[in-house]
C-alpha cells in the first residue's frame, strides 16, 4: 500500500478479529465525550476519512478503514447513570458488555441482547446493531437504545431517539459507524433474579430435527441457538446440538458454586496444516457425541453466552492468514428453506466450518435502516482462509442467499461483492442522506 502521508505516523497496523484484511492507520483518541471534533483530528489532513474504533471485534472490515484514520473510542469508558427503578442505563460508547455486565447484574439487571463474545464496546454493539440467542423474543440491540448522542465530523451535535431526530437515530443503528461518532447511549436493561441459566441441551441428528425444537422451543425459552456439524451430509445433513435457556427465577442461590474464571491463552498463530478439513470433521464428530442427547442444568451465564471468551486470542487458531466468518439470512420456510440448499452446498464444497451456528429470527423489526436481522434462518460459518478457493464457495453462497431473498452481515464481512452488498440492502441510497461525508471504511469501499 502506498500511503499518501508518509510524514504521519502511520506504524498502526490494524486488523479485525478475523485477522483478514490488515490495514494501516493513523489511530487519534476522543479524550472525553465534551472534547470538540477538531481538537480529536488536530493535525490530519482534511483529505482523510475517519471512522469510530471500538476493541476491534468485528470480523471482517466494517472496522478498518486503510490509509486513513481510526478515532479510538478507548478513553469514552465512564458510567454516567443507572436508574434503579426503570433500568435506563446511560454510558459512554467505548464501555464494553463485560464492564457493563460486572457493574449491572449484581444489582439484579441484565443487557437485553448480548452476541457472543462480551468484549464489544455499547458504540460498536449500536453500530453493527448485534442480536443475539433471544431475537425471536427480544429482537436486536437496537431496539432497546433508549437515546443516543451523535457527534458529526462538522462537530454538530444530535441526541437522536425514536423520538427526537428519529430518521439520525435510525440510520445510526446498525449503520456501521458511518454516521458519525456515538458518544453515550441510553440502554433500558432487563430485570434478573441471580445469574444463573436454566439451560437444556438436547442432540439432534437432522436439521429437521432443529426445526421441531426451534418451534416447540420458541415459546418457552428466550434462548435458542443450535451448534451444526457442516460436513456432514445425506441423513445427517445439519445434525447438531441444540441449547435453550432462561434465566433462573431463584433469588437463593447462595449454595451454587461458580468456578472461577481460568482464562485461557492461546499462544501463538497457528501453523496452516492444523485446520484442514479432517481435522475440523474430527471434531465435528467429537463434539457432536460428546453431548447427551438430553440434559438439564444450571450454569452462570458467562459460559451460556460467551463460551469463547474463556480463550484469549482464539482467533490465532486459524493462523497468520486468518478466517472469514459469514452470516447469512434467508427465509424461513420448514423443510423447503433455502438453508438446506446453503448447508448441502457448503458441505459438498470441500471446506469446513470449526463453529458453525444456526438459530431462527423473530418477527420483531429492527429498528436501523442497514440492520442485517429480518425473519428467517439464520447460519453462521468460521471458515478459515485458504485463498481463491475460500473465496470463490463464499461467492457461491452468496448468489444463493441473493437467489433465497436473504442478506450477509456486513460486520462479519471481508469479500462480499458491490452487487450483492446492492442486492442485500436495498436501503443502502436511504441511507446514504445521513452518511457523514468525512466517515468511510475500508468495508463501505469496496461495496459501494
Amino acid at each position: 500500500m502506498t500511503l499518501k502521508y508518509p510524514s504521519l505516523d502511520w506504524d498502526h497496523t490494524i486488523e479485525s478479529w478475523g485477522k483478514y484484511p490488515k490495514s494501516k492507520s493513523i489511530v487519534c483518541s476522543l479524550g472525553s465525550r465534551k472534547q470538540e471534533f477538531s481538537q480529536s483530528v488536530q493535525g490530519v489532513e482534511p483529505e482523510l476519512s475517519y471512522l469510530a474504533y471500538g476493541r476491534g471485534r468485528s470480523y471482517g472490515d466494517s472496522c478498518l478503514n486503510d490509509g486513513n484514520v481510526l478515532l479510538s473510542t478507548e478513553k469514552l469508558s465512564r458510567f454516567i447513570s443507572l436508574d434503579a427503578q426503570t433500568g435506563i442505563l446511560k454510558v459512554e460508547a467505548g464501555v464494553t458488555l463485560k464492564e457493563v455486565l460486572d457493574h449491572i447484574v449484581p444489582q439484579g439487571w441484565f443487557l437485553p441482547v448480548v452476541p457472543g463474545t462480551q468484549f464489544v464496546t455499547i458504540g460498536g454493539a449500536i453500530a453493527n446493531d448485534i442480536h443475539g440467542k433471544n431475537h425471536h423474543v427480544a429482537g436486536t440491540f437496537g431496539c432497546h437504545v433508549k437515546s443516543l448522542e451523535l457527534l458529526r465530523s462538522d462537530g454538530s451535535r444530535r441526541v437522536c431517539s425514536l423520538t427526537q431526530n428519529q430518521d439520525w437515530f435510525k440510520a445510526t443503528v446498525g449503520g456501521l459507524g458511518l454516521t458519525g461518532i456515538i458518544i453515550w447511549a441510553e440502554i433500558q436493561l432487563k430485570k434478573i433474579a441471580c445469574p444463573w441459566i436454566s439451560r437444556e441441551t438436547l442432540r439432534f441428528s437432522h436439521l429437521d430435527r432443529f426445526f421441531e425444537y426451534t418451534l416447540d422451543s420458541d415459546s418457552k425459552f428466550e434462548y435458542t441457538v443450535g451448534w451444526m456439524d457442516c460436513l456432514s451430509q445425506g441423513a445427517q445433513l445439519g445434525r447438531g446440538v441444540f441449547f435453550r435457556g432462561n434465566h433462573l427465577l431463584l433469588k437463593d442461590v447462595s449454595e451454587i458454586k461458580v468456578k472461577s474464571d481460568k482464562i485461557k491463552t492461546f499462544p501463538f498463530n497457528a501453523p496452516e496444516f492444523v485446520l484442514n478439513r479432517f481435522s475440523m470433521k474430527v471434531f465435528n464428530t467429537v463434539y457432536y457425541h460428546t453431548h447427551p442427547s438430553k440434559k438439564a442444568e444450571l450454569v452462570h451465564y458467562r459460559p451460556f453466552f460467551f463460551p469463547l471468551d474463556g480463550i484469549n486470542h482464539w482467533n490465532r487458531l486459524y493462523g497468520k492468514r486468518g478466517f472469514f466468518q459469514y452470516q447469512c439470512v434467508v427465509p424461513f420456510e420448514g423443510t423447503q428453506s433455502p438453508i438446506y440448499d446453503i448447508i448441502e452446498t457448503f458441505a459438498r464444497s470441500g471446506l469446513g466450518s470449526f463453529l458453525t451456528v444456526i438459530k431462527t429470527f423473530g418477527q420483531k423489526p429492527s429498528p436501523g435502516l442497514l440492520s442485517f436481522p429480518r425473519p428467517g434462518v439464520t447460519l453462521t460459518l468460521d471458515v478459515p482462509n485458504e485463498g481463491k478457493k475460500t473465496l470463490r464457495v463464499l461467492e457461491r453462497l452468496d448468489e444463493k442467499v441473493v437467489e433465497a431473498g436473504g442478506r450477509v452481515y456486513p460486520a462479519k464481512d471481508a469479500r462480499m461483492s458491490k452487487e450483492s452488498f446492492q442486492n442485500y440492502f436495498p436501503e443502502r441510497a436511504e441511507f446514504e442522506k445521513f452518511k457523514d461525508p468525512h466517515f468511510s471504511s475500508s468495508f463501505w469501499r469496496r461495496v459501494t
